[in-house]
């Protein structure tokens, strides 16, 4: 595992060895610019400062296993997101209004923890396999129709990883709408 601090952030990236010997000892894009796009992720999402997100590269055969038991799923998906707080805990977006202001000190959802420590928001599992497939096929973006680089398909995977870690989800159509659009913001601002 290697950790990244882009204060007031922390990216703990483990690469799995199925990843490490399909790309001959290092990932098709630099842990460094993934990190970056999962900091400006946090950001715009309102994250409570400082914490950590851990970031996992693996491949198919793991994402499946995680699809499988952890939603009832059966195959390998790109990315999974295991946040560990409530989207409660997080500031309200477009598409979820309706659960009112954010958290403020004293309410239950509010992050509370020992002063300076960083706290952990949750993990995000990516397929590179998967991601690499996408891209090379024309079926990666947010719509499924795209051809682009591996490393832009792994930036928007982390970028929409790191914003379910976050509370945001893409079940409501007005939701789905907000966080493609930020998605395609962040990217944008990241090349």
């Amino acid at each position: 595992m290697t950790s990244i601090y882009l204060s007031p952030w922390r990216i703990d990236v483990t690469i799995r060895r199925a990843v490490v010997d399909a790309y001959g000892g290092r990932p098709p894009v630099a842990t460094a610019r993934l990190a970056r796009a999962i900091a400006a992720a946090l950001d715009v999402a309102g994250a409570p400062t400082p914490a950590s997100v851990g970031l996992i590269l693996a491949d198919d055969a793991e994402l499946a296993g995680l699809n499988e038991t952890q939603l009832g799923h059966e195959g390998p998906t790109d990315v999974l997101s295991f946040p560990l707080f409530p989207p409660e805990a997080f500031p309200p977006h477009v598409g979820d209004e309706d659960r009112g202001p954010a958290p403020r000190a004293g309410d239950a959802a509010f992050f509370a923890g020992p002063p300076g420590r960083r706290m952990h928001l949750g993990d995000i599992v990516v397929s590179v396999e998967r991601a690499r497939e996408q891209a090379e096929q024309g079926r990666g973006g947010q719509t499924g129709d795209v051809r682009w680089s591996v490393g832009h398909e792994l930036r928007l995977l982390v970028t929409h990883g790191t914003l379910h870690v976050c509370g945001w989800d893409h079940a409501d159509p007005a939701e789905e709408a907000a966080m493609r659009e930020l998605e395609q913001r962040l990217l944008a601002a990241g090349r």
